[in-house]
C-alpha cells in the first residue's frame, strides 16, 4: 500500500485498520516462525504458561482443553488446535492428563516453559529493531486511544 517515499501527509490519511491488520499478521507470523525454528509452537507454549503456577495459572490446577480454550479465547487463532498441541506436550512428557481429562504441567514441562520463555527477549528485540522505545510507547498509546474511540476496551 505504501513505499518508502510516502510523505507524512499521505500516511496521515491511510486507514488504520489496514496497517494494524498487516502489522498483526507480520508480527504473529514472524513470532511463530521463530518459535517453530526453536522446536515449539506458540499454542504449545501458551498451554504450558496457562498450566504453570509460576506463570499465568493462578493456582497451578489442571485444566481441560475446553477450559484452556476459554482461558485463551482472546489470543487463540482459528487454526490453533489445542488438542493437537497438548498431544505433543504429552508425548514430550511436559504435561500429563488425569482421569478427568485435565492437563497438568510436569516438572520437565515447567523446565521447558522456563527454557522456551528465555527466547522471548531475542524475538522481541528482532521485532523492535530500529524502533525507539519512546516511539513504540507513542504508537501503543495511539492504538489504545483508537480502541477507546471506537468503543473498545483497553485492558
Amino acid at each position: 500500500m505504501t513505499s518508502q517515499h510516502t510523505s507524512d501527509a499521505e500516511l496521515a490519511v491511510h486507514p488504520a485498520a489496514y496497517w494494524t491488520g498487516v502489522a498483526y499478521e507480520a508480527v504473529l507470523s514472524f513470532t511463530r516462525a521463530q518459535q517453530a525454528e526453536l522446536g515449539f509452537t506458540q499454542p504449545q507454549f501458551w498451554l504450558l504458561r496457562n498450566l504453570s503456577k509460576n506463570d499465568i495459572s493462578p493456582d497451578g490446577r489442571g485444566m481441560t482443553v475446553p477450559e484452556l480454550q476459554q482461558a485463551m479465547r482472546s489470543y487463540l487463532r482459528p487454526e490453533d488446535d489445542l488438542e493437537a498441541a497438548a498431544g505433543v506436550l504429552l508425548e514430550r512428557g511436559w504435561v500429563t492428563r488425569d482421569a478427568g481429562d485435565r492437563l497438568w504441567i510436569t516438572e520437565s514441562g515447567e523446565e521447558a516453559r522456563v527454557g522456551l520463555k528465555q527466547h522471548a527477549p531475542a524475538i522481541r528485540a528482532r521485532i523492535h529493531q530500529g524502533i525507539d522505545e519512546a516511539d513504540y510507547v507513542t504508537a501503543l498509546k495511539v492504538l489504545q486511544q483508537m480502541i477507546r474511540n471506537t468503543g473498545g476496551t483497553v485492558a
